[in-house]
């Protein structure tokens, strides 16, 4: 059996944080994300997906994410129900994500710089420290190379073997 989700939309309004009882963190926001089709109107339309994230990674996008900002979810979606106040069942669909990726910087335009740059960030809840975002893997540790234009050999051909291409 499979449930894993992964979505890429907008945030209606800022991430809330909260702590349990417990004092593990919990975060909440919901994620605009556009159906691939237009209503009779020719309007775009959207489907509104809350969004749960918990301990680090709860921290991490209550400090980072902000309304409008462009952003993909991994996850699994989990339906949970309760009574409410009035005595009725209500059911509750939410993905609950354990990877969050910034897609956009967090930056807005001022400061010199190119204001179209984009920046992703990566973060991963669990215990698993193998995709925390820092960008170091593969350079040998050497935090100096990610600040170099991968793209700065543009126009000049690339040097690769067949026998390094996967197919």
């Amino acid at each position: 059996m499979l449930n894993r989700v992964i979505l890429i939309g907008r945030l209606t309004r800022d991430p809330e944080l909260r702590y349990t009882p417990a004092g593990v963190a919990v975060t909440q926001f919901t994620l605009a994300v556009d159906r691939p089709f237009t209503a009779q109107g020719g309007e775009r339309e959207a489907d509104f997906i809350p969004v749960v994230t918990w301990r680090q990674l709860a921290e991490t996008c209550a400090n980072y994410l902000r309304k409008g900002r462009l952003t993909a979810v991994e996850g699994r979606i989990q339906v949970r129900n309760y009574e409410n106040n009035e005595g009725k069942r209500v059911y509750v669909t939410e993905v609950i994500a354990d990877n969050v990726r910034f897609l956009e910087s967090n930056r807005d335009g001022s400061g010199g710089g190119n204001g179209n740059q984009r920046e992703e960030s990566s973060y991963s809840g669990g215990s698993s420290s193998s995709n925390s975002g820092s960008g170091n893997r593969g350079n040998g540790g050497n935090p100096s190379r990610n600040n170099q234009d991968p793209f700065s050999d543009e126009g000049k051909p690339i040097d690769i073997s067949d026998d390094d291409l996967p197919f």
